[in-house]
């Protein structure tokens, strides 16, 4: 199976894709991953890069990870009008698109989680695409293990034990195990 993680540092912090495949090669899935991101760009960025729909379209991807800038997510209807363009180029090939929902930082807390995962959950509804809501069991993981450093020291991106957790969620939505 050939997976393509689309977005940015939140994706390729603690090379995250690579403990995605390696969550999956140990529930004997064999999955090779490919990424594009670029620090703090988000689905506008990468809608104009032309390796990005090339590689959508003709990489031969099973499935598409996709996630947009995070902190700040920027505007929501520049988010929903490219995540819409990259969830068609995803169907068009006949992979799956899967949204990965991020976090809120550190100094925003949970509070702010919601904002975050609607602008998600509403894409996820509207286009019918699958939905890894990362941020959502950030804070779950937060609540349930306080002792657990989920940031880096920056209090944005994921520390390894972030990064891993990402990887998990998003292996149990594409294993279909969530």
């Amino acid at each position: 199976m050939r997976v393509l993680f689309i977005g940015n540092s939140h994706t390729y912090y603690n090379d995250m894709p690579h403990l995605f495949a390696q969550i999956c090669k140990s529930r004997q899935r064999e999955v090779e991953v490919t990424m594009l991101s670029h620090g703090g760009k988000g689905w506008d960025f990468h809608v104009e890069e032309p390796e990005i729909r090339f590689n959508i379209l003709y990489g031969g991807y099973d499935a598409v990870v996709l996630q947009h800038t995070a902190h700040p997510m920027g505007d929501l209807t520049v988010m929903d009008r490219c995540g819409r363009q990259l969830i068609h180029w995803v169907k068009e090939a006949g992979a799956r698109p899967i949204l990965y929902m991020t976090w809120t930082t550190k100094a925003d807390g949970e509070a702010a989680q919601e904002a975050m995962s609607a602008a998600y959950r509403r894409l996820h509804e509207e286009t019918g695409c699958e939905l890894a809501p990362v941020g959502e069991r950030w804070w779950e993981y937060h609540r349930a293990h306080p002792q657990e450093e989920l940031y880096a020291g920056d209090g944005q991106h994921a520390s390894e034990i972030g990064s891993r957790l990402a990887a998990e969620v998003i292996a149990e939505v594409f294993l279909n195990e969530a």
